[in-house]
């Protein structure tokens, strides 16, 4: 017969059994009730922004429930980040979290943001990944990547970017580490000065994110040199890789799905499972892959590794020169 001592935990154990499931079970069959919010940092119309706006979209057909964009710009997407990071961790406050807030900004200015990473984010889902690339105007006297790194060991040349310490920033003082030259950073506030000034001589060359103006290179108005990544992009499949050139520049500019931290582990996984089948269309495959990106399913555990592992990429670029620079 069952002692009284063992009767007694058995009735605990079964208790909390009980209790586990009675909120578990109601949890993923009751969510999503309302409209999710997606918080993208960037304003609409951007680059970023259309991305953010694809992936609600076919998020919202495969939970059966809205999910409404809320454009929060600021900081390089960092106003964005901390808003979800101090939201109500219930699953219906998003992050649309990417390369700048949540890797370059831990990996730059830690002690300056108003969030932690990864401590005040639950991951959902990496979504893709695009390459940062060398460009160059049409008529440049640059043919090549190889081109342009030997002129910089003999003469002054610059490059453009969309801002001081922002991915792509970073990752040409990768290049220029690698190719173990010297050339001037020029910042701009956003793209479209930047290739007015690069298309009317002002400085030699642009390094961005490849997507957003895989066009106008397809149009003949830029010319792309060299990418950032692994192997080279279909969409593109003249265009080298900084590692067959033999250089190390490991980073990309990525998007993923994050909530608060302690949103409930059921909400969590019924989100990335619902990302992962979201992904999974030939809409957004196709909506992806067209500009030179790539899908990436990574979800939780691995994205958060992935999240930790590109914190660390930034960190091995921060020469004092470059910490100097960013911290002005």
């Amino acid at each position: 017969m069952m002692s009284f001592v063992s009767r007694g935990r058995f009735a605990a154990m079964v208790l909390a059994a009980c209790s586990v499931l009675s909120w578990s079970a109601p949890a993923r069959a009751a969510f999503p009730e309302q409209p999710i919010k997606l918080v993208v940092g960037f304003p609409p119309g951007g680059g970023g922004d259309l991305y953010g706006r694809m992936i609600a979209q076919a998020l919202s057909k495969t939970v059966g429930q809205s999910v409404v964009v809320d454009n929060r710009a600021g900081a390089g997407g960092n106003i964005a980040a901390d808003i979800v990071a101090k939201a109500k961790p219930d699953g219906y406050t998003l992050l649309l979290a990417m390369s700048g807030n949540l890797a370059v900004s831990p990996a730059t200015k830690p002690q300056s943001l108003p969030y932690k990473v990864p401590d005040d984010f639950a991951p959902i889902g990496l979504i893709l990944e695009a390459p940062h690339g060398l460009f160059v105007a049409h008529n440049s006297r640059f043919k090549t990547a190889q081109e342009y790194l030997a002129a910089a060991k003999t003469r002054k040349l610059s490059f453009a970017s969309t801002g001081t310490g922002a991915a792509a920033h970073i990752g040409m003082e990768m290049v220029k580490q690698a190719a173990g030259v010297d050339i001037l950073h020029v910042p701009y506030k956003g793209s479209g000065p930047a290739i007015t000034d690069m298309l009317g001589g002002q400085v030699d060359a642009f390094f961005a994110t490849a997507s957003p103006l895989i066009g106008q290179v397809r149009q003949g108005q830029l010319r792309l040199l060299a990418i950032t990544g692994e192997k080279r992009n279909a969409a593109i499949p003249d265009v080298p890789t900084f590692k067959e050139l033999g250089l190390n520049v490991p980073v990309t500019q990525w998007y993923g799905v994050v909530a608060p931290a302690g949103t409930p582990e059921p909400v969590i996984r019924f989100l990335a499972e619902h990302l992962s089948a979201a992904l999974a269309t030939a809409e957004v495959r196709d909506a992806v892959r067209k500009d030179a990106a790539t899908e990436r399913d990574l979800t939780q555990d691995r994205f958060r590794k992935f999240i930790l592992e590109d914190i660390a990429r930034y960190k091995s670029a921060m020469t004092p020169a470059l910490m100097k620079e960013i911290a002005q």
